[in-house]
């Protein structure tokens, strides 16, 4: 029995190729099946991530924890997801995404349920929110998987872009799905049986988690593994592209050492770009994860309208993000690095717009949030294309895993926790000088992949 199931998380075999009148059709079904999937899948992962932001400020006002004690939460997650996005990257790159991306997502959802009873104890709350890490960790790479397969070279910037709005749509909507439970709360009367901030914060993870569930049952439903697994040419042969990748044959499957020391350990250009995405990904949390707490506690910003602005800011990276993917493919012939670059020089300004801007003028602290959100999501989309970019596509997980450890492991770190002590000893000015320091740094290091294509380059 074990092992049935077990064999579940396998790479789906290959069947019997369809006939050839059959194939256009089904493949422009099925590419559109599989994009909805891993882009409502994806999302669902960020309803029961993102959540936590909005429970900063209850956490603060109304459980008595410091800045510093919810940015440690953060950051067991920031820590566990980090590792898990690269050690279950390169398990993906060996799995199922069908099973293998709804296991991690139902898991998340069964955490969230669990995590507001803890409250009472910061060490419980880290520890949980450490595994909920862990299974977030298996959403991306899966995501990788089926885009690299069901995708080909030539259209990957645009459909990576399209795909990574899951980002804002999931980030996004947890501010006004939390607003519509207290509102049909409300009028159901439940406030009464409450006091303080109680049924918000049980709210905010309660509603996500039963939406992250039902999203888990409907992977399994919708997702498909590889073409061939439902008999259809592979995607270069379908669209008649053919990269060279450096690897003499696209479909075999390797194994985890031979991906980690032939195409990861001693690729220069995926080091840089490892590196680079620490110090955007400082900034991408840095800005919207302290957002909630910043606005309401520095700019006078009502707990509502704190929300609508979370929502700005991720909802604005739709047209940014589609706007990169399709520059990079478009003006730049797939070279992710200049378009990168011209998006965090913009940032840098818009950044320091928002924490210069005097209080009491929402609709200046909204616009410099929807100028970052615009922005931010090209160069942490580019990131993760041009990772793909550098290896075959059966070590596309591992890649993508691979920058999202930095990222994580040390770039959201330094958003969480590392604002967060920054805040509570020097104020958020000392935050702010954090951000732009990070604006800088990231320019400097995208700067030097302005050439880099592909892997053959």
């Amino acid at each position: 029995m074990l092992s049935k199931f077990l064999s579940l998380y396998k790479p789906a075999a290959h069947i019997a190729r369809l006939p050839k009148t059959l194939e256009d059709a089904r493949y422009k079904t099925l590419r559109a099946q599989m994009m909805l999937s891993i882009f409502f899948g994806y999302a669902g992962f960020y309803l029961v991530r993102k959540n936590f932001s909005l429970a900063k400020p209850y956490l603060i006002n109304h459980y008595g924890f410091s800045k510093g004690d919810v940015g440690l939460i953060a950051t067991g997650l920031a820590v566990s997801y980090g590792l898990s996005k690269f050690v279950m990257g390169n398990v993906s790159d060996r799995s199922n995404p069908r099973y293998f991306m709804a296991t991690g997502l139902i898991l998340s959802g069964l955490v969230n349920l669990l995590f507001p009873t803890l409250v009472g104890s910061l060490w419980a709350m880290l520890a949980l929110w450490f595994v909920n890490g862990w299974a977030q960790g298996m959403g991306w790479a899966p995501c990788a998987r089926t885009l690299t397969h069901w995708f080909s070279d030539g259209e990957r910037g645009t459909k990576f872009a399209i795909w990574n709005l899951a980002h804002n749509v999931g980030g996004g909507i947890v501010g006004p799905i939390i607003n519509g439970a207290l509102a049909l709360a409300t009028i159901l009367g439940l406030t009464a049986l409450t006091s303080g901030g109680t049924l918000p914060f049980f709210l905010i993870f309660y509603v996500p988690a039963f939406m992250a569930i039902a999203m888990g049952a409907l992977i399994i439903l919708f997702l498909r593994d590889t073409p061939q697994s439902v008999g259809l040419p592979p995607i270069e042969d379908y669209a008649n592209d053919h990269p060279d990748t450096g690897v003499a044959d696209p479909e075999r499957e390797m194994g985890a050492k031979e991906i980690f020391t032939k195409y990861i350990l001693y690729n220069k250009p995926l080091w840089l770009i490892a590196f680079a995405n620490i110090f955007v990904y400082v900034i991408r949390y840095g800005v919207l994860d302290w957002a909630p707490t910043y606005l309401t506690a520095v700019k006078g910003c009502p707990q509502d309208t704190a929300r609508w602005q979370f929502f700005i800011y991720e909802y604005a990276g739709i047209p940014g993000t589609l706007l990169a993917g399709w520059a990079s493919d478009k003006f730049f012939h797939g070279r992710r690095g200049p378009v990168s670059v011209i998006y965090m020089l913009l940032v840098t300004i818009a950044v320091y717009v928002y924490w210069q801007n005097p209080a009491g003028r929402f609709w200046v602290d909204s616009a410099s949030l929807f100028v970052i959100g615009f922005l931010i999501y090209g160069p942490v989309m580019l990131i993760g294309v041009s990772a793909v970019d550098m290896v075959p596509k059966k070590a596309a997980g591992t890649a993508a895993g691979f920058t999202g450890l930095f990222g994580y492991l040390f770039g959201a770190v330094i958003a969480e926790v590392g604002i967060g002590r920054v805040v509570d000893s020097y104020g958020w000015d000392g935050g702010f000088k954090l951000l732009l320091a990070s604006c800088v740094l990231a320019i400097l290091l995208l700067a030097m992949t302005w050439k880099k294509h592909h892997a053959k380059d």
